[in-house]
């Protein structure tokens, strides 16, 4: 009786951590897509003219980008399908997914290397990043 007692316990735990860690997991990766999501709109409200152009703040927000792209992939493993925006096809089209996540971290670098000196570069910034985000979301991201 104490032996399934035990074992009834031990497998609880195991099922309690397990759900744990997809919910933390979940967390991350909605946390570092709302970082991405700040950053965007830091740059959209310069590009948009609501905010000074600043070379600081268009170099912090690209490198959050760059940053969190090249992360993105790994902070979807398996069992944690559920519980977010991800869609299912994530895990069905994983390639594809981090070759996608890739061009947005790819193409962030490449603002990097030739940072926007004016709100008309931050625009064209806008316009590369956003299509990658956009591109992504599409296919990716449920409708809420």
């Amino acid at each position: 009786m104490k032996l399934k007692t035990i074992a009834a316990a031990t497998l609880f735990g195991c099922l309690c951590a397990g759900a744990v860690y997809a919910a933390g997991e979940v967390e991350k990766r909605e946390g570092m897509m709302k970082q991405i999501g700040g950053s965007m709109g830091a740059l959209a409200a310069i590009s948009k003219g609501q905010k000074p152009f600043d070379a600081e703040a268009v170099k912090a927000a690209v490198t959050t980008i760059s940053t969190n792209a090249k992360a993105f992939p790994d902070q979807f493993p398996a069992g944690t399908e559920t519980g977010s925006a991800a869609a299912p096809a994530i895990w069905e089209n994983f390639d594809d997914f981090k070759a996608k996540s890739a061009k947005l971290g790819a193409d962030a670098d490449k603002i990097l290397a030739n940072l926007p000196t004016d709100q008309a570069g931050v625009t064209t910034a806008m316009q590369t990043l956003g299509a990658d985000c956009g591109t992504c979301h599409q296919t990716y991201r449920l409708k809420k």
